[in-house]
């Protein structure tokens, strides 16, 4: 600008640039890359690949004590070419980085499974389109569902017992197993152990952005009645909200689908909503007593709203998972192998480990 002369020093000063992809699809990139990825690392890329884009947020809450150290070992695989990012517009304030998986990351992933990077279906440019998505925020949206139930866990005192979420899948891998009957937003498993009790609940999740119609979200209960009558499991059926607002007019339509099914105790519904939460409080997440079954048993309990734990109480007669989860995911065959073929990776991030081991 003619206010602000640009100094021939400032065009000098060298910029740190990531690889090139000549360079990263080398040989020796991938030599020096199997002496600096940690296990915690190539989670980051298993996850990446099975959920398509993660924040900085996201990556924070479920594997790093901070947000510099996130921000440190992010910027370092992104030199590597391991992940991709981009920052998407946003109106108001600026919006976290988000991250994709990167040639090299994608190189590592399927070797690790004996598979060519093309053989697990990656293409860069494919990963990169997510940022011009009109999906995006429903997809960071769902992963912002599951991140902050693994950063509950984590930050949960040893002294309360273990709690974990043992399973996530994405839309994507929901839709290839379920997809002929019903596409949910995602799947997990919520496993609890303490001195007094053990349980699991597994449940479906539909993560709703507003935008939808009333009857349109409501009418997603007949796929679900579908899937229960061709499984015989019934699974809950948990709806996010943005809004108290729009939880009580969409509790209104499900209530009357739902009392239409031939089978309402095979499809367990509750509902919560995002400004339930504090939002100041350290670590808010689903995992709080936010949920309102829309059928219950016990109606005349105090405190209408349970915790992800006690949201089994409310259905007596729902059985607990008892078919272990599918933790192997498709046999990879490189004839057959497309994306998402893969195991689906743990949601417990391994422990931190140090780059190198001390000599001895």
């Amino acid at each position: 600008m003619i206010t602000t002369p640009t100094r021939q020093h400032a065009l000098r000063t060298p910029r740190p640039q990531s690889r090139t992809p000549r360079t990263a699809g080398s040989i020796e990139h991938h030599a020096m890359l199997a002496t600096r990825l940690t296990a915690r690392d190539k989670w980051i890329l298993a996850m990446l690949h099975e959920h398509r884009v993660l924040t900085s947020s996201h990556i924070q809450d479920a594997a790093f004590p901070s947000g510099r150290a996130t921000r440190q070992r992010l910027r370092e695989l992104y030199l590597w070419r391991a992940v991709s990012r981009f920052q998407p517009f946003r109106q108001r304030g600026s919006a976290p980085m988000h991250y994709v998986l990167g040639p090299a990351g994608a190189a590592v992933l399927a070797a690790e499974h004996g598979l060519e990077p093309t053989e697990l279906g990656y293409r860069h440019d494919r990963a990169m389109a997510i940022a011009h998505n009109q999906r995006l925020a429903h997809t960071t949206g769902i992963n912002d569902f599951f991140t902050s139930l693994i950063a509950h866990t984590r930050h949960t005192p040893p002294g309360s017992g273990r709690i974990e979420l043992t399973a996530w899948w994405s839309e994507t891998r929901c839709a290839r197993h379920f997809g002929d009957l019903v596409i949910p937003d995602g799947y997990g498993r919520w496993h609890t152990h303490t001195t007094k009790r053990a349980s699991d609940v597994e449940f479906f999740l539909e993560f709703d952005t507003g935008t939808e119609t009333l009857t349109k979200v409501a009418r997603k209960l007949l796929g679900y009645a579908r899937l229960a009558e061709s499984t015989g499991i019934a699974t809950p059926v948990l709806l996010w909200l943005p809004t108290t607002r729009r939880e009580a007019g969409v509790r209104t339509a499900l209530a009357r689908i739902h009392a239409e099914l031939d089978h309402p105790a095979a499809v367990p519904v509750a509902t919560a909503a995002a400004d339930l939460l504090d939002p100041v409080a350290p670590h808010p997440s689903p995992a709080q007593d936010v949920w309102l079954p829309l059928t219950s048993a016990h109606a005349h309990r105090s405190g209408p709203r349970y915790s992800l734990t006690d949201l089994p109480g409310a259905w007596p007669s729902l059985a607990p998972p008892t078919t272990d989860i599918d933790t192997t995911g498709d046999a990879v065959d490189p004839q057959t192998a497309s994306p998402y073929r893969l195991p689906p990776p743990r949601p417990t991030p391994p422990p931190a480990t140090p780059n190198r081991q001390p000599r001895h």
